[in-house]
């Protein structure tokens, strides 16, 4: 089981290499993080955008060209579009956003034709190693969904989970968080919550243990949970995932977390057919090789 990225790392190591199809290529920051992949073994990479442009960032970079695929596509909507079907078309196990805005990048996640979409809800994934937790911790949606209803959180965690279970976590403990810890009908996340536990025990959401309603707290702390007498529960302070109840939640919890506490992140897109790399610019240049590594190991998965 992986308790850290660097044992995430050696889970790649173990893996024969993979190939990520980044669109728009011509980014520095994106180029320095594929650049870093390749040297420490994670994976290889095939860069499609403007190659006068890649190759100028390549330079500054010290970056030797002569070891990665260039495919010339100036316009941005067409390379993204010759790299999502590289990895459509089996060519490449991993799909990265490189310069070019979300939405379109989306757009060419979705398409029909070459794209990468299935029947599955999409959902972001962020894997955080913390200091003085002393395990992986799962976060989702802190980045793509707005407000889930009951079916497309259940939907979230079955992504989650399926990730989880790639990092090596057999039964992964599910908290869907709140700002308490019983149901009251007045705060509509906690009656989700209920639900998506019973659901859990019904056999509907499989591979984890869900409880919930569950303050933060209670899920990451064990001595929150002594404390407030709740040690009868399923998850006492060892939650592995934690399922915000929106957007807003999980991605203040994010930037909290990145911006005050002494950790590592990586992050993916789930429910597409291969793993989806949606780094932000601000993102430091750990994160985004983080989420290639993260990436690397659900490819192999998803084989």
């Amino acid at each position: 089981m992986s308790k850290s990225f660097d044992d995430l790392l050696k889970q790649v190591a173990d893996c024969p290499k993979k190939t990520v199809a980044v669109a728009c290529a011509h980014d520095d920051a994106v180029l320095e993080a594929v650049k870093a992949a390749k040297e420490r073994g994670i994976a290889d990479a095939i860069l499609v955008g403007d190659e006068s442009k890649i190759r100028t960032i390549a330079q500054v970079l010290k970056m030797h060209l002569n070891d990665y695929k260039i495919i010339d596509v100036a316009d941005p909507i067409e390379a993204a579009r010759t790299a999502v079907k590289l990895v459509h078309d089996g060519e490449a196990d991993m799909y990265m956003k490189g310069l070019i805005d979300t939405k379109s990048f989306l757009k060419s996640v979705l398409d029909k034709e070459v794209g990468l979409r299935t029947d599955k809800t999409l959902s972001h994934v962020c894997v955080f190693e913390i200091k003085g937790i002393d395990h992986l911790l799962f976060l989702s949606d802190v980045a793509f969904v707005p407000y889930p209803n009951l079916e497309t959180k259940a939907n979230i965690i079955r992504n989650t989970v399926e990730i989880a279970h790639a990092c090596g976590i057999e039964c992964p403990k599910v908290a869907p968080l709140a700002a308490v810890e019983v149901v009251n009908p007045k705060m509509p996340c906690t009656v989700d919550a209920d639900e998506l536990t019973k659901m859990n025990e019904n056999g509907e959401i499989e591979g984890c243990i869900v409880d919930g309603p569950l303050s933060l707290d209670l899920a990451i702390e064990p001595q929150a949970a002594f404390h407030k007498g709740t040690t009868n529960r399923k998850i006492v302070g060892d939650a592995d995932v934690l399922l915000f109840p929106d957007i807003h939640a999980g991605n203040i919890t994010y930037k909290a977390l990145v911006h005050t506490a002494e950790c590592k992140n990586g992050n993916i897109l789930t429910g597409t057919k291969a793993p989806v790399i949606l780094t932000s610019r601000s993102d430091e240049f750990e994160v985004k090789v983080n989420s290639i590594a993260l990436a690397a190991i659900v490819a192999e998965k998803l084989k």
